[in-house]
């Protein structure tokens, strides 16, 4: 996903398989190609053809995905108040004066 997310636009399973595969950690381009299928299949990447190929880009940005798992994460927490209090405690005073701004900024709306 980090390299659809980083990329400008569409991207072929060649060039993911291109951006991804080192001498280190060599991938097969049919694992590339199952892989980015099975994350079209579950909604995360959309596609379309080009020539004989699909292309592939993500559905949303890497900042909306992470948004929305820390929503169903909250939601199966089984206490979401806690989940809550413990994230709060984990940011820095930055953190917690930008999420005061935002919630603020969402009351006024």
């Amino acid at each position: 996903m980090d390299v659809l997310w980083d990329s400008e636009g569409w991207m072929t399973p060649a060039d993911v398989h291109a951006a991804i595969t080192t001498a280190r950690r060599p991938l097969a381009y049919t694992t590339v190609t199952t892989i980015l299928v099975r994350l079209w299949q579950k909604g995360m990447l959309e596609r379309q053809l080009a020539g004989r190929a699909f292309e592939y880009r993500p559905v949303s940005s890497r900042d909306e995905w992470a948004a929305e798992r820390m929503k169903d994460l909250l939601e199966r927490s089984g206490d979401r108040l806690q989940t809550l209090h413990h994230f709060a405690a984990s940011m820095s005073a930055k953190e917690a004066t930008q999420l005061r701004r935002l919630l603020d900024q969402r009351k006024k709306r």
